[in-house]
């Protein structure tokens, strides 16, 4: 198709100015052409910085919008599912902010909706895009079907991450006085979870299921994935989980500490070697993981290639799949249904770190 998508966008808080809209924006495929958002002064701002000719108060109303093929979602952890739901059952392909839901019922009414739709789900987890990532993952797959580094034998993901906002412009964001509808994730999270669980439950998912996830994508576990054991602080996100993904003994390692900087990063070994790749901060633009290969045996050798583009920034490269997915028919790298055992293993993790296992 040679037609820009025409792209619809619900929501235009800090996400959506910072990542989401001045990337689609910048797509020559992509137009934007249509804006829901429940404050109406910033709505107004925001839809004449980017040039979007259509407002809505509410998604629904944008959903009913026939000139719309697509629509992004930025909205709270809980509802944004919720909103994603209605619009994939309207028949509108939808891009969605991680994490897709916050209990596996909610991730399942969600598909759901896209069958009844007959609609496509894209879920944004930026890591899948990183170049340095892209790269990591085709030298792991690579020595995975050649036995040439022998079996994987553990991966590690360590998410400390510190300050996330390291190289963010703060002069981009549009605010305004006006407050976003409160929400609530009742009847939304899972039915077991205690109510004083929820906010560490949420905090955990929100900020470590791009570690999970990328930690799938680079060993392509699928859905064959388990948990061990997962032991967190009072916070209920400080500490460590112990995964099994296709068989593969993995560790996820998390905090939120005070460094001045981005501490992220995931190890793969090999009998024989490893592939490490280090994480940019997120709002570094023209940035990719830092990639370093050891190779063992006779050579003993360190490599860190680098991965075309250079100038690259994930989120933009993510933006671009999905208009280039819609456009060709391509396979999102992402999907939902591609997510769905990322949830079920939110859960399984609470309930190890809850003792209810076995529940």
């Amino acid at each position: 198709m040679t037609e820009p998508l025409r792209l619809g966008y619900v929501g235009c808080g800090f996400m959506a100015q910072h990542v989401h809209l001045p990337n689609f924006a910048s797509l020559p495929d992509c137009r934007l052409v249509a804006l829901a958002e429940t404050r109406p002064r910033l709505a107004g701002l925001v839809a004449e910085r980017y040039g979007i000719p259509t407002v809505y108060p509410s998604h629904l109303e944008l959903a009913g919008d026939q000139s719309v093929e697509a629509v992004g979602v930025s909205a709270g952890f809980a509802q944004q599912g919720e909103i994603a739901a209605d619009l994939l059952r309207a028949g509108k392909h939808v891009f969605m902010e991680k994490p897709m839901a916050v209990s596996v019922a909610q991730a399942e009414r969600i598909l759901a909706a896209a069958r009844e739709g007959q609609a496509r789900l894209m879920v944004a987890y930026m890591k899948r895009y990183d170049p340095g990532n892209v790269l990591a993952r085709e030298t792991i797959r690579r020595w995975q079907d050649s036995g040439e580094m022998g079996e994987v034998v553990y991966a590690r993901s360590h998410a400390f991450c510190g300050n996330w906002l390291a190289a963010m412009d703060p002069t981009e964001l549009i605010a305004t006085d006006e407050k976003a509808p409160p929400y609530s994730y009742t009847g939304l999270v899972p039915a077991w979870l205690p109510p004083d669980k929820v906010p560490g439950y949420i905090d955990y998912l929100q900020n470590f299921t791009h570690n999970i996830n990328l930690l799938r994508y680079f060993l392509g576990s699928g859905a064959a994935v388990g948990v061990h054991s997962a032991t967190f602080g009072d916070d209920g996100m400080t500490g460590v989980v112990v995964l099994n993904l296709a068989g593969v003994p993995c560790t996820v390692e998390s905090a939120d500490i005070a460094f001045h900087y981005y501490d992220d990063h995931t190890q793969v070994y090999f009998q024989n070697g490893w592939v490490h790749a280090w994480a940019p901060p997120l709002f570094q633009r023209a940035a990719q993981s830092r990639v370093e290969i050891y190779e063992g045996g006779a050579a003993h050798r360190y490599t860190y290639p680098l991965a075309d583009p250079l100038d690259a920034w994930q989120y933009r490269e993510e933006a671009a799949h999905f208009v280039h997915a819609l456009r060709s028919g391509a396979p999102f790298r992402s999907s939902g249904e591609d997510t769905l055992p990322d949830v079920q293993l939110y859960e399984q993790i609470y309930r190890h770190y809850l003792g209810r296992a076995d529940d």
